[in-house]
């Protein structure tokens, strides 16, 4: 395990992860997980295999950001009584307790979940429905919109889970704009292995 600064880590297996969780899910308010691409040839934890051991923690991933030509960093922090559960991390956190790694503080912010009812959020609705703020967006983009169509349908999930999740109006209003900047070029947002260019936030 190195940390390279304040509240950056790398960890090159899911134990790794897993130890750096288990040690300061109580403390920190926030960590920088650097994963390397597939590609780049550096043994590294994988974009799910980190959100599923952050979960066994209650803690939550969030914006994910280019750091360089062969790597990305993924932000962590603990769930707030606020944070919504999408379907896929619902079926993340089942496949946790199923196999047993699921830690008391994964099993409290679930309870909490349940007991302020963001465990089954509405705003998650559909996963497949494009919401009408994006449908608006994509009508002044027909080529994002076309290739945004062909995506597969688990990418347009993780794409619209991602965008209904937003807390905050600007938040949502950015991952609209960063959806259809992506889609223009054929790209995926809230996808890891997505290598975004320059100038597209």
């Amino acid at each position: 395990m190195d940390t390279h600064e304040v509240n950056t880590v790398v960890a090159r297996t899911t134990a790794q992860w897993r130890a750096w969780l288990s040690e300061n899910c109580r403390t920190e308010k926030e960590v920088w997980l650097i994963i390397d691409h597939k590609d780049s040839g550096t043994p590294s934890l994988r974009y799910h295999e980190a959100i599923e051991q952050a979960l066994c923690f209650g803690w939550i991933d969030g914006l994910l950001r280019r750091r360089d030509a062969d790597s990305s960093q993924l932000r962590f922090t603990p769930r707030t009584p606020r944070s919504t559960w999408s379907a896929v991390n619902r079926r993340r956190a089942a496949d946790m307790i199923e196999q047993g790694l699921m830690t008391e503080h994964g099993y409290a912010a679930i309870d909490l979940a349940k007991a302020k009812g963001t465990w089954e959020n509405t705003a998650n609705g559909d996963s497949s429905v494009v919401p009408g703020d994006l449908r608006a967006a994509f009508g002044r983009n027909d080529a994002a919109r076309a290739n945004f169509d062909k995506f597969p349908p688990s990418s347009t999930r993780l794409i619209l889970e991602w965008i209904a999740s937003a807390r905050k109006p600007d938040t949502r209003q950015r991952r609209i704009e960063r959806t259809v900047a992506l889609a223009t070029m054929n790209l995926r947002a809230n996808h890891p292995r997505v290598r975004v260019p320059d100038g597209v936030r």
